[in-house]
């Protein structure tokens, strides 16, 4: 049986890096995972979605749609989540 590695598998199903089609894929897992940290963080700190979104003035809702999707969230809710969270965010941009 011969065995492929992911890289492999993402190349021939999503396709190879630079395309379009696995660069939008790379974004959404980034965002995916940030929302998965930011669970992770909350639940660090023992706070529920309700308490978090009190802290920064939205609903549980919002809370719940940040960490299931970063997708539709503000950059700037993004920003006060983490403050709420104390917790550090680093960017970084790269121009070809």
């Amino acid at each position: 049986m011969k065995t492929k590695s992911l890289e492999e598998l993402t190349d021939k199903y999503i396709g190879p890096l630079g395309s379009l089609k696995r660069d939008a894929f790379e974004k959404e897992l980034r965002l995916d995972i940030l929302g998965s940290q930011i669970r992770q963080i909350r639940k660090d700190r023992n706070l529920t979605q309700e308490q978090l979104g009190d802290l920064i003035g939205v609903k549980k809702a919002q809370i719940s749609k940040i960490e299931n999707s970063l997708r539709q969230a503000r950059f700037d809710t993004i920003l006060k989540v983490f403050d709420a969270l104390d917790a550090k965010l680093f960017f970084r941009v790269e121009v070809d």
